[in-house]
Parts: structure tokens; C-alpha cells; sequence
């Protein structure tokens, strides 16, 4: 293998470290950072990073060494730093706060399984990380040993699966799985594929970031024989791609397992087009396709990571168009209470009418594209894919529209907003204990 482009780091204090510690993830995990005084001799820590670190009841703290050596100790301001170290912002509320931003426990039917999507869940099976990312969606339950889940609970979430077959996809996260023990990792994916409806399997993970020597051969050995598996890693900045990164998803794709990338926009880490630009060039340079951007979610301790929803679209601006197709992720907006991905960007489509579209490119090149004068559509009647269609119950959407027979969704209570002439027929025949005024009638 040809040498990496990317840098290789190992702070100074772990100079004395042999090699075969420093690349064994157990001593990684081990010896993780988490108190003021560890810190404070390695970084010099601000004022504000004092405070967070001495104040009770914060979201936990822990970096692996190796991560904590791509910060730059001279710079407090450093992206990674400000991804892991807390500071004084955490302790400040803000507007829309919430403890459950996307209403997980709201949507699972079994404790650690969210059924959000009609085919596709997200399991929860760890609280635990290698590090803890300070703006942490689930911080609710992440970093808590007492919420780790049981294995009744496990157990609980394999009978759900097995009694729901419209789920094919099935996303392994948590915490991240990739702390689990390597048994207990192959006893859940053995399991899953007993279940003949999951087609596909995922893990969610930042192990290969925080601690890339996780990636054994033995892991990928094991991990391959679960396939279709799928993977997808969490980059947030250029300065997490390393020459140790770059190997590990090198043995995880010649595994064959296909990786993506999200990365969560962060104000002063990664809110810059050309930030943004660098990161996606370098993730494919290292087979990793860019997938989702997020926008930071309402989590509690996260408000000044926050930026403008018109900052994701600007990125996109500077991405499509001005790089590889490939490289251009989705922005989305994970809405609170629970709505789901929803995606943004610019508008491309500038207008259209019943014969033509006018469009632009990046460049702000405008043009037309002519629609057909004469259009013969799909015919559903003649289609098997469409004769054999399963309905999703409560969860066709704007494609029931589109693909069914209903000619509206209708908000909760619209009926009765809008059917008032209804509602008092119904109330003058007796069905209800008040009776509406007619027209004319004194209220008094």
C-alpha cells in the first residue's frame, strides 16, 4: 500500500507509549482522558473549559488518546478540541430546547428499538461511546452506565422485529456498537440474520474516528460474514482524517462493506463552504461517500453549536456543481418531535408551466428544458410492482397522495374545525349537552 497522504499524530506525552499499547483499542478505551487535572496537562484549558469540567451533572466526559492528539494544544479554538471538551456554553439554555429533540422514546415500541420509518428501525444497543461528542443527540441516555440496555431488553426488541415483517433494514447504533464486546457484537448480528424480512443491516459508528485501531482484521473477517452489511462513520471536519483512519476504512471496504459519512454542521467547527469542500474530497479520497449533513438538533447543552438553517444551504450552493456528484451529501433538518429527515437545498427549478421548465445550474446559467407533447404514463393496472403493493398503515404520506386513492391528509380536528354547519345539526338533534346558536340569536 502506497504511503497516506494524511497525517499520522501522537501527542507528546504518549511518546513513551510502545507501539503495540498504542494500537490496541482495549488500552485505548482504558486510558481515556476525562478529568481536569489529565486535561489541563495536556491543553492548558480556558477558563470556560475549567468551569465546565468542575460543574456537577454534565453531560459525561471521555477521549481516547489518540483522538485527543490531533488537537492542536495552542489553540483553544481548535475543531476537534471544541467537538469533545466542554465549556461554560453547555451550561446556557436556549429557545426550543429539548431533552428528546427527535422524540425517540416516543416512538419506541420497545425499550432501545425507535420504529420511526414503515421499513427500517434504529437499534439501540449500547450507551456507551470511545469519546463523547459534546452536542450528543441522545446525551438523555448516552454515557450512562445504569441505562445500558439488558439483554430482556434485547431480547424484547429481536420478538419485535420478528413479529413486524415489513422491517428490511435494520440500523445497529446507540452509543456506539463497536464498543460492545467483539462476542456479544457477532451474537447480535448472527441473531438479526435469523430473521428472513431484514435484508439489510447498518452500523452507526465513531469508532473508526475516535479509535481506528478498533479495526481489526479479525473485526472485518467477522463482520463479513453478515453481509449485506453497510457502515456509516461520523466526520465532522478535515482534521479527523488520518493516515490511521484512512487504513481502517481501507480494511473495512475491502471487506466489502460499502461506508458513508454524516457529519453534523457545528458552528465555528465546520459551518464553511470550504471547510465542507476539503472534508468531502478527502472522505472519498478514502472511499467514504458523503451522505447526510445534519442539522444540530434542539438537544439540551447544544445551543451554541447552532447555525442558521441557511448555512446548510449555502454549503450545498458550494458543493453541487463545484465537486464530484458523489461528494455532494444530503442536507437535512432531523425535525423535533419526532418528523423524520426532512431534506433541504437551493432551488433549482426557477419556474414551469405546462410545457416547459426553466431551470439553473450552479453557475447561474439559466435554461429551459421542453417537456413532451405527448406522454403515455406507467399504467398501474398492468404493472405487477403495483398490483402487489403493501400499504404502509398511518405512514403513506404525500405518496399515498401521489400512488392511492385519498385525496388529502387532513391535520387532527380539521374535520370538526371546518364542519361547524355539521356539528350543529348534530348537536340540535340532541348528540351532545349544549345547543349552538342559530343565526340571529342574542348570546345573552
Amino acid at each position: 500500500m502506497s504511503p497516506s497522504p494524511f497525517p499520522s499524530r501522537r501527542a507528546p506525552m504518549y511518546a513513551s507509549v510502545p507501539d503495540q499499547q498504542w494500537n490496541d483499542w482495549r488500552w485505548q478505551l482504558s486510558h481515556r482522558l476525562n478529568s481536569f487535572e489529565d486535561l489541563n496537562k495536556l491543553l492548558k484549558l480556558t477558563e470556560s473549559e475549567k468551569k465546565a469540567l468542575m460543574t456537577r451533572g454534565l453531560f459525561r466526559v471521555d477521549i481516547t488518546p489518540y483522538f485527543v492528539s490531533l488537537i492542536n494544544p495552542e489553540d483553544p479554538n481548535d475543531p476537534i478540541r471544541r467537538q469533545v471538551i466542554p465549556t461554560a456554553d453547555e451550561i446556557v439554555p436556549f429557545t426550543g430546547m429539548m431533552e428528546d429533540s427527535l422524540a425517540e422514546d416516543l416512538h419506541s415500541p420497545v425499550p432501545g428499538l425507535v420504529h420511526r420509518y414503515p421499513d427500517r428501525v434504529l437499534m439501540l444497543v449500547t450507551t456507551q461511546c470511545a469519546s463523547y461528542c459534546r452536542y450528543c443527540t441522545r446525551s438523555r441516555i448516552v454515557g450512562n452506565p445504569a441505562a445500558t440496555f439488558s439483554k430482556a431488553e434485547f431480547e424484547l426488541q429481536l420478538d419485535y422485529l420478528r413479529k413486524t415483517p415489513q422491517i428490511r433494514d435494520v440500523l445497529i447504533s446507540g452509543g456506539d456498537p463497536l464498543t460492545i464486546a467483539p462476542r456479544q457484537l457477532e451474537e447480535l448480528l448472527s441473531r438479526l440474520r435469523e430473521i428472513p424480512h431484514i435484508e439489510v443491516i447498518r452500523i452507526g459508528t465513531r469508532v473508526p474516528v475516535f479509535m481506528p485501531m478498533r479495526v481489526t482484521t479479525e473485526l472485518t473477517d467477522m463482520l463479513q460474514k453478515y453481509h449485506p452489511l453497510w457502515m456509516n462513520i461520523h466526520v465532522n471536519h478535515p482534521n479527523e482524517i488520518t493516515a490511521e483512519l484512512a487504513e481502517a476504512c481501507d480494511r473495512l471496504t475491502r471487506a466489502g462493506i460499502p461506508l458513508g459519512n454524516q457529519s453534523v454542521l457545528l458552528a465555528g467547527i465546520n459551518d464553511c463552504p470550504h471547510i465542507f469542500r476539503k472534508l468531502v474530497q478527502d472522505l472519498v479520497r478514502i472511499r467514504v461517500r458523503p451522505y447526510y449533513i445534519y442539522q444540530c438538533d434542539l438537544v439540551e447543552g447544544a445551543g451554541h453549536f447552532r447555525t442558521p438553517v441557511a448555512k446548510g444551504i449555502e454549503i450545498i450552493e458550494a458543493l453541487r456543481g463545484h465537486t464530484s456528484g458523489f461528494a455532494v451529501p444530503t442536507f437535512v433538518v432531523d425535525a423535533p418531535g419526532g418528523g423524520g429527515k426532512i431534506p433541504l437545498g437551493p432551488n433549482y427549478l426557477v419556474s414551469m408551466s405546462d410545457h416547459k421548465i426553466v431551470l439553473r445550474n450552479y453557475e447561474g446559467l439559466i435554461t429551459t428544458y421542453e417537456e413532451p407533447e405527448s406522454y403515455k404514463p406507467h399504467d398501474p393496472k398492468t404493472c405487477p410492482y403495483c398490483q402487489n403493493k403493501q400499504a404502509e398503515p398511518g405512514q403513506n404520506g404525500v405518496q399515498g397522495l401521489l400512488d392511492g386513492e385519498s385525496m388529502m391528509i387532513k391535520p387532527e380536528g380539521f374535520d370538526r374545525l371546518h364542519s361547524r354547519g355539521g356539528e350543529q345539526h348534530r348537536l340540535r338533534s340532541g348528540q351532545d349537552k349544549w345547543k349552538p346558536l342559530g343565526i340571529g340569536e342574542d348570546p345573552d
